[in-house]
């Protein structure tokens, strides 16, 4: 008996499941798949034991059996939504383009499943008859978070179809879409969405805050500017120069944090210690990273109440920052404060989409939406007493998302909505072009991180 109910862009050939001999029906979707109007169509026209749904509008190609294995192990796991790995047809070359598992805090909008859904049709129908937002965006990711509440998701990691990839860019030049100021309907949606869930599944926390004393302990100076490097001999020197030329009314110093460099980066640090301001860490050769380097800067005896963030090839966008970071933090009395920066080339032309605010999250839902949004924003503030209890996790990527939620479980997340920082984009950057499987480790990662932080929340909900 045919057992699937495919359902394709109304644009995409049929010929795409051409030989997939379990499919019973193909109907043609005609309305965007983010309106919860589409999404409860198909459910109510679904007339098999599986909907199948593609999410793309480029052309699509089985390999064969494809369906037939999909099926063998949606039956073999009771799995209630699957999604494999793929091949991209992408600038006249076919390249492999795995995905990653899903787990409880894959809760990304912009999770990669690939273009093809395979739904237990029982599964997708109870969940769109909960679908009780009306959404023009974020249905498809409101569907997604349902069927995961009651059932299970799984990856076929077997490279099961051909997709085209229309969007050449580099991973340095995407990962700025979700903040494009373009976007920011979708994003208030796909914030509605996730706080639903969270409440469905026990992890919502209320925005009901601790509070902290701002004038705990004694230190040195008020703000210490951190800054993590490694290999930065082109790029230390502004970013050294931009720290210690910011004009306060409080002392502060700048941390420079070396991890054993070894292109000359060191000469040029050595050349400031002539400013009573700077302070000069070397690491040792063991193992440090980017939270490493972090965890030597705000364990420093000489470092300040407030830890400020600046990155080895990036500036301050002028010279009262600091002072704008330590009025924040005692003005609104939080642990964590994140500003806003501009996207610039090297020689500070700016870049799309210009001005990066973060409107992605919220203040006051911030602690929640956090675990939707794959970052906090920059630049950030850290709160150093608190800081130091929790410390950075030793790794190169995540280090500061992990700490940011960490602390939204408990404590307000500020705001500055002036520009801050000057983010420069080159091809040394570590996230200018990074392989698939590299942004697949990234996001992993990441996801683990909130897998983490939602287990904790809803332990303390319970």
């Amino acid at each position: 008996m045919n057992r699937i109910h495919a359902f394709l862009p109304e644009r995409i050939s049929r010929k795409a499941l051409e030989g997939q001999s379990e499919i019973a029906k193909i109907s043609a979707i005609t309305s965007s798949l983010g309106e919860t109007s589409t999404i409860k169509r198909i459910a109510d026209d679904a007339g098999a034991e599986f909907t199948l749904i593609y999410t793309k509008h480029t052309e699509l190609s089985m390999v064969h059996y494809a369906l037939e294995r999909m099926l063998q192990i949606a039956d073999d796991t009771g799995a209630d939504l699957l999604y494999a790995d793929h091949f991209l047809q992408k600038g006249g070359e076919v390249i492999q383009a795995p995905v990653i598992d899903y787990q409880k805090g894959s809760l990304r909008d912009d999770f990669d499943f690939g273009g093809l859904l395979l739904y237990r049709t029982s599964a997708l129908k109870a969940a769109s008859a909960r679908m009780d937002r009306d959404y023009h965006f974020a249905a498809l990711y409101d569907l997604r978070l349902k069927v995961s509440q009651k059932g299970s998701l799984e990856h076929i990691g077997e490279y099961l179809y051909y997709e085209i990839e229309t969007d050449l860019r580099t991973s340095g030049e995407k990962q700025f879409d979700y903040v494009d100021p373009r976007n920011r309907a979708s994003q208030i949606e796909m914030e509605e969405a996730v706080t639903e869930h969270l409440k469905a599944i026990g992890g919502y926390l209320e925005p009901v805050f601790r509070s902290i004393d701002i004038q705990e302990g004694e230190f040195p100076v008020e703000a210490s500017v951190v800054i993590p490097c490694k290999n930065r001999v082109k790029t230390i020197a502004d970013a050294l120069r931009s720290a210690l030329s910011q004009k306060a009314d409080f002392p502060y110093n700048v941390i420079v944090v070396d991890d054993n460099s070894t292109d000359g980066t060191v000469d040029v640090i050595k050349s400031f210690l002539g400013d009573p301001k700077l302070v000069y860490i070397a690491q040792d050769p063991t193992w440090h990273a980017i939270g490493g380097n972090w965890n030597a800067a705000i364990h420093h005896p000489l470092c300040g109440r407030y830890a400020l963030q600046l990155d080895s090839d990036d500036i301050y966008y002028n010279e009262y920052t600091v002072q704008k970071f330590v009025d924040a933090f005692r003005s609104q009395r939080c642990a964590m404060v994140v500003g806003c920066y501009q996207i610039t080339d090297f020689e500070l032309n700016p870049l799309p989409p210009g001005v990066v605010e973060h409107r992605e999250w919220t203040p006051e839902n911030g602690r929640n939406n956090a675990l939707r949004v794959n970052g906090l924003g920059a630049p950030r503030g850290f709160y150093v007493p608190l800081l130091r209890s929790l410390n950075f996790p030793t790794t190169k990527y995540g280090e500061d998302y992990a700490v940011g939620l960490r602390i939204s479980r408990e404590y307000q997340i500020g705001r500055v909505w002036d520009v801050l920082y000057t983010c420069r984009r080159w091809g040394g950057n570590s996230d200018s072009d990074l392989s698939i499987e590299r942004v697949n480790a990234n996001n992993y990662y990441k996801d683990r991180i909130r897998t983490w932080e939602l287990e904790a929340r809803i332990a303390k909900n319970f």
